[in-house]
């Protein structure tokens, strides 16, 4: 289970930024970035709200937070608008240059003490190289990884992640989640090459994994549409499970049961009804909601006239 979990974080927050710099082709005007605010901050700043009281309610510590001290998952909202803002100067720069230039940043930010999760500030220095090489790459680009060859190498590079994981001594999962320093993490002298690695690491496991993702459309292509509310959301029943010690691993089967659990949240929270209700605070509009009273009573009328 410790396997499973560091695995999928070596790639699942850098490759999600990745995709977000992608389509981050905006121009940075004024206008946009105020459009940014509406998206992002907006929503940020409700959820911020909403879990310090569902926080309260259910007990947790630390649910008396600041409003720029990110609860949980909320930490890629101000984030993601950080490197929006951070985008309009450094797609100056040649691509490779404002790269290289992000790495380091994020390499060096590591011995600084201050530097941590107020303002999620550690993490948008780390994982801005993601996005910004989601920013440059092109789609044709994109595509050479769908190539036969760099497939099987994809697979050969998430089985042999995985299998250093499992024979490596146990490490820190805080060298994944990019919001401590170094010194905090054990390494304070060395901290820059162990980021090196797991940045290396991480980037490899991003291509890999967008190399397996399938061109084709099917049922589930519409849930992946709704990733945001699953996002913003999931957080409710994670707390919950874990202030109420609700689930324990013993054997595999608990973690198959697990699995089913994940599969059959991320389908709940993606289904229409939920999107309805909770799309005028994560989108700030309720069309959903009108469209479904239009139908309402259009059905109504009919019913009438008949």
């Amino acid at each position: 289970m410790n396997t499973l979990y560091l695995w999928i974080y070596t790639f699942h927050m850098p490759a999600f930024i990745f995709l977000a710099g992608f389509f981050a082709k905006g121009s940075g005007n004024w206008k946009y970035i105020i459009n940014l605010a509406k998206k992002l901050l907006v929503p940020y700043l409700i959820f911020q709200l909403l879990y310090t009281a569902y926080y309260f309610f259910i007990g947790k510590e630390g649910w008396q937070s600041g409003i720029f001290y990110p609860q949980w998952s909320l930490w890629f909202m101000f984030s993601l608008f950080s490197w929006h803002i951070l985008l309009v100067g450094f797609k100056k720069l040649p691509a490779a240059a404002g790269i290289i230039t992000t790495i380091v940043i994020g390499l060096v930010a590591g011995y600084f003490g201050d530097i941590g999760h107020t303002f999620s500030l550690s993490r948008t220095i780390v994982f801005f190289p993601f996005f910004l090489m989601g920013y440059w790459m092109t789609k044709d680009q994109v595509m050479v990884l769908k190539r036969k060859g760099l497939q099987i190498t994809a697979v050969a590079v998430l089985v042999g992640t995985a299998a250093a994981i499992y024979i490596a001594p146990e490490f820190n999962s805080g060298w994944l989640l990019a919001s401590k320093s170094y010194g905090d993490l054990g390494l304070p002298e060395f901290g820059g090459l162990a980021r090196l690695l797991v940045y290396g690491t991480s980037a490899a496991m991003s291509f890999s994994i967008l190399a397996l993702i399938p061109q084709s459309h099917s049922k589930a292509t519409k849930l992946g549409a709704r990733t945001l509310y699953v996002y913003l959301l999931h957080g409710f029943f994670i707390q919950l499970f874990r202030a109420t010690n609700l689930f324990e691993v013993n054997n595999f089967f608990d973690v198959l049961g697990l699995a089913v659990i994940a599969a059959s949240i991320v389908w709940l929270l993606s289904s229409r009804p939920i999107q309805g209700i909770w799309q005028p605070f994560i989108e700030g509009k309720a069309s959903i909601l009108r469209d479904v009273f239009k139908d309402h009573g259009r059905k109504g009328n009919q019913h009438l006239n008949t």
